[in-house]
């Protein structure tokens, strides 16, 4: 691997997801294609740097990309299973624990993608979203990638919204979307926002308090 350093500057997003998905399943291919169109627009992204929808992150960015100066970046954890690190990362970091690895992807990432996932996709949404409610980080796009989130959202509104747990107001920050297409509209809108300084989008890893 060629040793590469992260650049403070460049815009990344993150996509958490599944590392049980194998490359013919068509989430694994939805992946890939929205990585591949984030190295098109000469974005990092930033993943787990595991098998499964972690791998499809990387290797889409490395198939989409143009430039030699956007990264794929790997926050790799220790564990007794599903710890094989993926084969298309420019920058890996490994990790111990769970907690200072959700720190650093939240010091990295201006946009967060989420694949369709198990208990650690699911810990990675709501650890986003709660640094955001509590405006720990910045106003950072969380956008829910597939239809398996859409009971989660209704159940969200129907139970702690309506009961007064939670704020109507801290769903801004969720997306929920199917294609590419639409997560792409979200994420290159974001940097939009980045390039210009705008109120949403903060332009380095300062963001995180």
């Amino acid at each position: 691997m060629k040793k590469h350093k992260i650049n403070k500057n460049h815009f990344r997003v993150a996509i958490f997801g599944s590392a049980r998905l194998k490359k013919n399943d068509s989430r694994y291919k939805l992946v890939h294609n929205l990585a591949k169109a984030i190295a098109k627009e000469n974005m990092d992204v930033v993943s787990g740097g595991g098998p499964g929808l972690m791998d499809a992150a990387s290797k889409g960015h490395h198939a989409g990309r143009g430039k030699e100066d956007i990264h794929s970046v790997g926050l790799t954890i220790k564990l007794p299973m599903e710890q094989v690190d993926g084969y298309h990362l420019d920058i890996k970091e490994d990790f111990d624990r769970f907690s200072g690895r959700l720190d650093k992807f939240m010091k990295l990432s201006n946009v967060v993608v989420v694949a369709p996932g198990g208990v650690g996709t699911a810990l990675e949404f709501f650890y986003t979203w709660q640094l955001i409610q509590v405006k720990h980080i910045c106003n950072t796009p969380i956008i829910l990638l597939g239809p398996m989130w859409d009971g989660l959202i209704k159940w969200l509104k129907t139970q702690p919204v309506k009961k007064g747990l939670i704020s109507k107001g801290d769903l801004e920050s969720i997306f929920c979307v199917k294609t590419v297409a639409q997560a792409m509209k979200i994420i290159k809108q974001s940097k939009i926002e980045f390039d210009k300084g705008g109120k949403y989008v903060c332009r380095n890893i300062k963001k995180y308090k």
